[in-house]
């Protein structure tokens, strides 16, 4: 018989996390995965999924570099991926510094650990569109320059690069998946369009209540994140090491996410939307949106779920749990 293979997921407990472990799991993979400290957290999305007690949990702090060390060692993982660190574009401008360490260092423990005891371990790290800044109307592909306009995004950058010169100078398979924005009904609360969707969802039941935004004109990708965990997966299946954009290729404006999700209760959003200068953040894009040509020549990805139904499955996922 095969061995099974092994698959180390650094931040399991997020939305990605438990999507990519689902799929890990069902492809006969042995899943191991990290959190900060796995007794205290409450891998919601794990749970929902009905695979907690099929994955191996760990305590791992990514800049602790021997935690990081002998995590790895002690699993010996011939897959890692890292969806870990600090992931809020809008609390990367309240806690820049641990942002930034929890990010740009937390890669580079990983990548060193690597190098250092020479591992052969394919390593994929979570990139983000955010490094794009504002395209300007065009979309963004794997030649675009980068322009950070945001503590995360200036962390995500670095760890990119960090990336690509350990595959290059040390020859690790090391890549980065650069995704645009991708939901789901796992996604945490603090994100916008988990708020818009719950408060959506809270006015349809009868209560009092006002969606308070920013700004409402950002233009976004939005993708469904089931699908771009499955990219993560291809991107780490190749023979080369490459980075690659994972995007829908189609733009949607924020005002446009409320609508559709208050059109789905037969709901009039301008009735409920209350606009606030506090939830605009100090710099942000205005416009977003990925190219993917080069994951569908060589991955043969292509996604399928349009963001209409992203917001239906969002808003039955609600209106279950009610």
């Amino acid at each position: 018989m095969s061995k099974m293979r092994k698959a180390l997921i650094i931040g399991i407990s997020g939305q990605d996390g438990s999507y990519l472990a689902e799929l890990l799991l069902k492809k006969g993979y042995e899943v191991h995965g990290t959190s900060r400290d796995a007794d205290l957290s409450n891998f919601y999305g794990l749970k929902k999924l009905g695979i907690f007690n099929k994955v191996k949990l760990h305590s791992m702090s990514l800049i602790d570099f021997r935690s990081v060390m002998q995590t790895i060692l002690q699993i010996e993982p011939e897959e890692i991926y890292n969806l870990a660190g600090q992931t809020s574009v809008g609390l990367s401008f309240l806690q820049p510094v641990e942002t930034l360490e929890s990010i740009s260092v937390g890669t580079l423990n990983i990548l060193e650990v690597l190098r250092f005891h020479k591992l052969p371990i394919k390593f994929y790290n979570a990139c983000s569109s955010e490094c794009f800044g504002d395209t300007g109307g065009n979309a963004a592909n794997e030649e675009t320059p980068f322009k950070p306009r945001s503590p995360y995004a200036v962390a995500k950058s670095a760890a990119f690069w960090q990336v690509a010169n350990y595959r290059e100078a040390y020859n690790l398979f090391s890549c980065s998946g650069i995704l645009f924005n991708h939901e789901s009904p796992l996604r945490a609360k603090r994100f916008v369009t988990k708020k818009i969707i719950d408060t959506a969802c809270a006015i349809s039941h009868g209560e009092n209540l006002k969606l308070e935004l920013g700004n409402i004109s950002i233009i976004r990708d939005w993708g469904w994140a089931p699908e771009y965990c499955y990219a993560m997966h291809l991107i780490l299946l190749q023979d080369q090491a490459d980075d690659f954009v994972i995007s829908t290729g189609t733009s949607t404006s924020l005002e446009e996410f409320v609508n559709f999700t208050f059109q789905y209760f037969n709901l009039d959003y301008k009735k409920y939307l209350v606009l606030k200068k506090e939830f605009i953040r100090p710099t942000d894009i205005g416009f977003s949106l990925g190219d993917s040509s080069k994951a569908a020549n060589l991955l043969h990805w292509v996604p399928k779920v349009h963001v209409n139904e992203i917001i239906e499955q969002m808003i039955k996922n609600n209106l279950s749990i009610d």
